[in-house]
């Protein structure tokens, strides 16, 4: 009979399952190493920022555009960071839009290659999550490195002591400490190190390890010279062969050297022995494993973290052997520094104040050369430098005139993006809070926030919009609530026609990049927590969902607040809310024959390419169009609006004319057959179309007071009562808000009755 395991041995299995990461992978011999890069090629040759690259984006992915055939698309993109800096975090961090497409540009640049000659430093206000932000960085940045995937070898020789023309060594030649350290190892040796021992080693022992101290590739032991020969006949002639010979990305595989006890080993082999094969057998390649609690691959130094009283680096004991390996001729001097062990890897900086300001003055000569004096050794050093700086303290690093044109900044503010701060508020009080809250209303409490950080004039916005006072019905005078629209990364649909023209690429970049000089006042990441839990706690009591009038009531009585927030925002804020809902409202109450509407369309741009007075038959829908200029202006009234004028019409076909004939019929529809429903023209249209009878979709129903009793007797014994007509539109409209906009039956309710109550539908009437 088969015994079950116990529950100590399923638990122990649990953490050998644990424990069979890439650090309990077994050295490879440069043979296996090669066989493995050839297999993947781009995981194996990368340096740290190729690496950083890839990390973000096997985290981040590629990110959404909304607008993807907007010819005026500045790739402003929707990247998901949850992966990067909320999963499995303590404490999260929220990258607003603005961030992370800084971020994502940023992390592009650095893989284009020679960007080792940086350090690239996050500056920000107090309190906009600048620390948060670093730290989970680094943790993604230690687990990717210890995956598969992210897996990178280091260089570690195996030098055959016998292959030298030596013995091993002898208990009589080891020295005391060597005796001592080889039977503590022995005593606490592992089952992995038996395991390697039997697989690598003969029984003899008759091999020094020797492990590169800067985490060299191993590709680099090739010599300089003959690099570039050895890879090409190494790699057969495809995409990745292209890549590596072409991409400024991989310049560093052909132009830079080993660290200098790697190229002393292998001169002092090659010339002992007269063999580069036999060098080679001894060069192996290891997983570099990063672990940023012992400072390997990673390290990290905070203001208060004194200096490091040994500066230089070495092991007596390995040094010794080597000394007796080769004569004591000082051929190998086993030297480093401690950015060795970050060679390849992080080295960061928590503030530059304090003991760090000395770090990072130490870092200029570094970051300039890419070397390292250690005595009389040049250590290389290809490290990824990072550091966190707030604004007051840049006064300390403005006196090294050289050091400019090596920082590149990297701005965190506070956040920008409306829907960031809602999930910030969501993480710290829990999901559930959005059930206490009408619509629009939690965000619009962030707009609240956001509006305090933002600067009240942009040149940006008024070059583009002119008088922000046509937009008044939407948009507060400041036009800060159509800018944190655009940091969202939506175009507001009570733009104008002409004003969505005239966002062109160049606008919106201006628009972006006034980002960089806002989140750096006003209401901080901190404080608008505390502001919420207070209005939260206030107000989210029985069963009354929280609405605007609370919102506007809470910032209104409180006097510190209401210094912070621009004048007359609440009341622009309440407009937008206001035509906000009625568009929700006018959407669910409308249905309309879409397939007839799609035909008026496809008919009308057809039609445009013909004179009044002819009769065609659209390829199409098949109908036989008569054109005349009746027909033009029955379509454009309803696509325009009854009271559009006749010269808006003729712009109109001279615009949808231009369009069919350079976009449409040439890039998109080449053949009729395929119809134009999946053209951004007819897309365009229908959309307009759609929204002219939206308008006037409520007008039916705002003098039936019947309608209103019957919308608050919803869902009640009442509600039987009204007739059949009243019942079916009602409960359309209920349901639609439902199912579209998240409404709760009590929140599609109240949201009815306030559209009807404030006559929103005449307030927002168009002309």
């Amino acid at each position: 009979m088969i015994k079950e395991p116990s529950n100590i041995e399923k638990a122990m299995q649990q953490v050998n399952r644990a424990s069979a990461g890439i650090d309990q992978q077994p050295p490879l011999p440069f043979e296996a190493f090669l066989e493995q890069v050839i297999l993947r090629p781009d995981g194996l040759i990368r340096n740290v920022f190729q690496f950083f690259h890839d990390m973000i984006k096997a985290h981040v992915g590629t990110g959404v555009d909304e607008y993807p055939n907007d010819p005026e698309s500045i790739n402003y993109v929707d990247y998901d960071c949850t992966r990067l800096f909320v999963e499995g975090s303590d404490h999260p961090f929220f990258a607003d839009r603005l961030f992370a497409n800084r971020l994502i540009k940023q992390v592009e640049s650095m893989r284009q290659g020679a960007q080792q000659n940086k350090i690239y430093i996050f500056d920000g206000p107090h309190g906009c999550g600048k620390s948060t932000f670093l730290n989970n960085l680094l943790t993604r940045f230690e687990e990717y490195a210890n995956t598969e995937e992210g897996c990178r070898y280091e260089t570690v020789w195996r030098v055959d002591m016998t292959s030298l023309g030596g013995a091993a060594m002898s208990d009589e030649t080891l020295s005391i400490l060597e005796k001592l350290f080889q039977h503590q190892r022995e005593a606490e040796q592992s089952q992995y190190d038996r395991l390697k021992r039997r697989v690598l080693r003969p029984a003899n022992e008759h091999f020094l390890e020797i492990p590169c101290p800067s985490h060299d590739n191993p590709l680099l032991i090739i010599p300089k010279k003959r690099r570039r020969a050895f890879l090409d006949e190494l790699f057969t002639n495809d995409a990745f062969k292209y890549t590596l010979f072409t991409d400024k990305a991989y310049e560093w595989v052909f132009s830079e050297q080993p660290c200098t006890i790697c190229s002393s080993l292998f001169d002092a082999l090659l010339k002992r022995m007269q063999d580069p094969f036999k060098v080679f057998e001894m060069v192996w390649a290891r997983p570099y494993v990063f672990n940023r609690r012992i400072g390997v691959g990673i390290s990290v130094f905070n203001p208060g973290d004194p200096p490091l009283k040994q500066e230089i680096m070495t092991n007596e004991m390995l040094q010794s052997r080597i000394n007796r390996l080769f004569g004591d001729s000082n051929q190998v001097h086993y030297l480093h520094s401690r950015y060795a062990k970050t060679n390849n890897g992080l080295y960061a900086l928590m503030d530059i104040k304090s003991h760090n300001i000395d770090r990072l003055i130490e870092l200029h000569n570094i970051i300039s050369e890419g070397v390292h004096k250690v005595q009389d050794i040049e250590e290389n050093v290809s490290s990824l430098f990072m550091a966190l700086m707030n604004p007051e303290d840049k006064k300390n690093i403005q006196n090294i005139q050289s050091f400019s044109d090596r920082i590149a900044y990297v701005n965190i503010s506070y956040v920008l993006d409306h829907t960031t701060e809602v999930d910030i508020y969501r993480d710290i009080f829990g999901r559930h809070i959005d059930t206490a809250f009408l619509p629009r209303v939690l965000h619009n409490f962030a707009r609240v926030i956001i509006a305090s950080r933002l600067s009240l004039r942009s040149e940006a916005l008024l070059e583009w919009i002119g008088d922000p006072d046509k937009y008044r019905r939407y948009c507060d005078k400041n036009l800060q609530l159509l800018k944190m629209e655009i940091y969202t990364g939506y175009i507001p649909n009570w733009l104008s026609e002409e004003d969505r023209k005239g966002l062109t690429a160049k606008r919106r970049r201006r628009i972006i990049a006034e980002s960089e000089n806002e989140g750096k006042h006003g209401i901080s990441g901190r404080d608008a927590i505390k502001i919420f839990g207070d209005f939260y706690n206030t107000y989210a009591k029985g069963d009354l969902l929280i609405d605007m009038s609370a919102l506007c009531k809470f910032f209104q009585s409180k006097k510190e607040l209401r210094a912070s927030i621009p004048d007359d925002f609440l009341d622009s804020l309440l407009h937008m809310y206001d035509f906000s809902v009625l568009q929700e409202v006018k959407e669910s109450l409308y249905y309309y024959n879409e397939e007839q509407i799609a035909l008026e369309i496809q008919n009308y741009i057809f039609a445009v390419n013909f004179e009044a007075g002819t009769t065609v038959t659209s390829p199409y829908t098949g109908d036989k169009i008569e054109i005349t200029e009746a027909y033009f202006k029955a379509f454009e009234k309803r696509i325009l609006g009854a009271g559009a004028l006749p010269v808006e019409g003729r712009a109109l076909r001279r615009d949808v004319q231009k369009e069919y004939a350079t976009q449409t019929l040439t890039q998109e529809v080449p053949g009729a057959a395929q119809g134009l429903r999946n053209s951004t023209l007819f897309g365009k249209l229908n959309e307009r179309y759609i929204y002219n009878i939206k308008e006037k979709v409520l007008e039916p129903f705002l003098e039936n007071e019947n309608f209103r009793r019957a919308i608050k007797d919803y869902d009640e014994e009442d509600f039987k009562t009204y007739d059949r007509k009243i019942r079916d539109d009602v409960a359309y409209l209920i349901r639609n808000l439902i199912d579209k906009y998240r409404y709760t039956p009590q929140g599609a309710k109240a949201v009815c009755i306030y559209v009807i109550d404030n006559d929103l539908a005449r307030a927002f009437k168009t002309a």
